[in-house]
C-alpha cells in the first residue's frame, strides 16, 4: 500500500539572548550596584512566537476493509516500519451493556476469565507460549460498554501462532472451576476496596443520579453478582454473545490486506455466524430536574465534588463546539484548574470531561478539596460553569484551545494503531468517509458563539447533579444552600 505522508508546522519557542553587564570593583566600592540588564543593547523582546495560522489538512493513509467468510469485517493499515503486527478484534453485543440486570459485570467476569484456560491449553501453557513469542494477548469488556475486545500485538514471522492462540482463547474458554474460584477470591478484596475510595463513591453515585438505572448508570461488579457467578453462567453468556455476527478485526503493521484475510481465515473459520440479534443500545431516560447527593464518609479530611449531566451522542453535530468549550472549561490549565488551584489552592488538581458512544454519554467536573474549604469551592465550580453559559470565552481562550486540541490530534497521527483506532470509530459510528481528513478544519471552524450555545444547552442548571463525599457535618451545611439534600452510606443506600 502506497502510504501517504503529511507534515504538521507547529510553534517553536524564540529565546532572547541575556548579557549581563558587570560593574567594576572600583564602581561597587563607590555605588550601590544596578541591576543586571535583562537584553542585549538593541534587542527587542515581542513576547511572541511563530505560529503558523494555517488549519491543518491533512491526508491519512486509507486502510483497506474487507470480509472474512463469517461475516467478520477487516480493517488493515499497512505499516512496513518494524517486523510486527497488532490486532483488536471489537465484538458487538458482549461488553457489560447486555449484562444481566441481576449479574451486572457478568461480561467482565466472562472476558477476564477466557485468558484463564481453553480446551486445549492451561492459563500457564498459554502465558509461557506468548512469553516464548513476545507476543501478547488480552481480553476485556467495559462495565457499561456494548463491546468486548480481545487485543494483541507479535512478530510479523509469528502471527500464525498467535492468531491461533487469539482464536483458541476467544472460542475455546473452558472456564476451569479452579481458575473461578481464584478469581473471585482476589476480585472480591478489590470490590471491597472501592467502597473505601472517596472517588468511586462518587462516580457511583454520580452515575446513578445520570442515569437512573440505564446501563450506563453501572461503575463496577457488584460483589452479590460475584458470589453469584457461577460456570453455567460463563459458558452461557460466552455461547450468546461471542459471536462473529457484529465483530470487527482491526490489524495494523508489517502484513498486507491479503495476508491478513488468508491467516485470519485459517484462524478463525470454524468461528460460525449464530444469526442471532441483539437489543439496540438506547438512550437514558431524559433528565426531570436537578439533585445533590451527600455520601457519608465520616472523618474524612477531604470532599470530593462532582457535577454531572448527560451530554451528547458520538454523532452530535456539537461533537466538536462540545471538545473545545470543554476544552477551556476542564482542560489542561483550563478554567477550573487555574481558578480553582492556582488562584484559590484549593486543590491539587480541577477538571471536567465528556464521553459519547451511540448512546448519549455524560458530561462531568471533578475536583477533591480540603473539608474546610468545600462551600467556597463548590461556590466558584458553579460559577465556572455558569460563566460558560452567560459569557462568551475569550479570543485567546479559544484560540489557544483549537490549536491544542489540533496539535495533540496531529501528534496522535505519528502512531498507525492510533490511526487504526480512529478508522475503527468510523466504522462502529458510521461517521462519513472523510471524518477525520477534515476533522482539524471542523475543530478550528469552532466559534465563541458555539461553545456558549452548547453550554447553555447540556450545562443549563437544571440538568446539573451535585454529589459530594466527604464528612457530613462539614459539607452538608454548604450543600443545603442549594437545595434538599438526600444522604447515603457508602454503600450507597439512603439514609433516612
Amino acid at each position: 500500500m502506497k502510504r501517504i505522508l503529511f507534515t504538521v508546522s507547529a510553534a517553536s519557542a524564540l529565546s532572547g539572548v541575556l548579557m549581563t553587564a558587570v560593574l567594576s570593583a572600583q564602581s561597587a566600592a563607590q555605588a550601590p550596584p544596578q541591576p543586571p540588564s535583562t537584553k542585549s543593547e538593541g534587542t527587542v523582546l515581542k513576547n511572541k512566537a511563530p505560529v503558523n495560522k494555517e488549519v491543518l489538512r491533512v491526508k491519512l493513509p486509507k486502510p483497506t476493509e474487507l470480509d472474512l467468510s463469517n461475516g467478520v469485517h477487516l480493517i488493515v493499515l499497512e505499516d512496513h516500519r518494524t517486523p510486527q503486527v497488532t490486532f483488536q478484534m471489537i465484538i458487538d453485543g458482549a461488553g457489560g451493556y447486555y449484562d444481566p440486570p441481576a449479574m451486572p459485570g457478568l461480561a467482565t467476569f466472562t472476558t477476564s476469565l477466557m485468558r484463564e484456560g481453553t480446551t486445549t491449553k492451561t492459563s500457564e501453557q498459554i502465558s509461557e507460549q506468548l512469553d516464548r513469542l513476545a507476543a501478547a494477548v488480552s481480553v476485556g469488556a467495559g462495565i457499561s460498554s456494548p463491546f468486548a475486545t480481545v487485543s494483541g500485538s507479535g512478530l510479523t514471522n509469528n502471527l500464525d501462532t498467535v492468531l491461533s492462540l487469539m482464536a483458541d482463547v476467544l472460542m475455546n474458554p473452558s472456564f476451569p472451576q479452579a481458575e473461578i474460584d481464584r478469581y473471585k477470591t482476589r476480585t472480591r478484596a478489590g470490590l471491597m476496596q472501592n467502597r473505601t475510595q472517596p472517588g468511586f463513591l462518587a462516580s457511583e453515585r454520580l452515575n446513578a443520579a445520570v442515569f437512573g438505572d440505564h446501563p450506563l448508570a453501572r461503575v463496577a461488579a457488584t460483589p452479590a453478582a460475584l458470589d453469584a457467578l457461577t460456570r453455567e453462567a460463563l459458558v452461557e453468556f460466552h455461547k450468546a454473545h461471542f459471536v462473529p455476527d457484529r465483530a470487527v478485526l482491526a490489524v495494523s503493521g508489517d502484513i498486507t490486506p491479503e495476508q491478513v484475510k488468508q491467516k485470519a481465515e485459517a484462524a478463525f473459520g470454524a468461528w460460525k455466524k449464530s444469526g442471532a440479534t441483539i437489543a439496540a443500545q438506547a438512550d437514558p431516560k431524559p433528565l426531570d430536574g436537578p439533585t445533590i447527593s451527600l455520601v457519608s464518609r465520616p472523618n474524612s479530611v477531604q470532599t470530593s465534588l462532582r457535577i454531572g449531566t448527560q451530554a451528547i451522542q458520538r454523532t452530535s453535530p456539537d461533537y466538536e463546539a462540545l471538545t473545545v468549550g470543554n476544552r477551556i472549561l476542564g482542560g489542561a490549565s483550563g478554567r477550573l484548574f487555574e481558578h480553582l488551584r492556582e488562584q484559590k489552592g484549593y486543590t491539587y488538581g480541577a477538571n471536567s470531561f465528556f464521553t459519547s458512544s451511540r448512546v448519549v454519554g455524560p458530561w462531568t467536573a471533578s475536583t477533591d478539596v480540603r473539608s474546610e474549604v468545600t462551600d467556597p469551592a463548590l461556590t466558584d465550580l458553579i460559577a465556572e460553569i455558569k460563566a460558560m453559559r452567560e459569557t462568551p470565552v475569550t479570543e485567546k481562550e479559544l484560540t489557544d484551545a483549537k490549536r491544542a486540541i489540533v496539535g495533540g490530534f496531529a501528534l496522535l497521527l505519528e502512531n498507525p494503531n492510533a490511526i487504526l483506532n480512529n478508522y475503527i470509530d468510523r466504522y462502529v459510528y458510521k461517521l462519513p468517509a472523510d471524518y477525520w481528513d477534515t476533522y482539524a478544519s471542523r475543530i478550528e471552524a469552532v466559534t465563541a458563539a458555539d461553545i456558549q450555545r452548547v453550554a447553555q444547552k447540556y450545562l443549563a442548571p437544571e440538568r446539573l447533579q451535585i454529589v459530594a463525599v466527604g464528612d457530613v457535618a462539614k459539607v452538608e451545611p454548604a450543600l443545603k444552600k442549594l437545595g434538599t439534600v438526600q444522604t447515603f452510606d457508602a454503600d450507597g443506600k439512603p439514609v433516612k
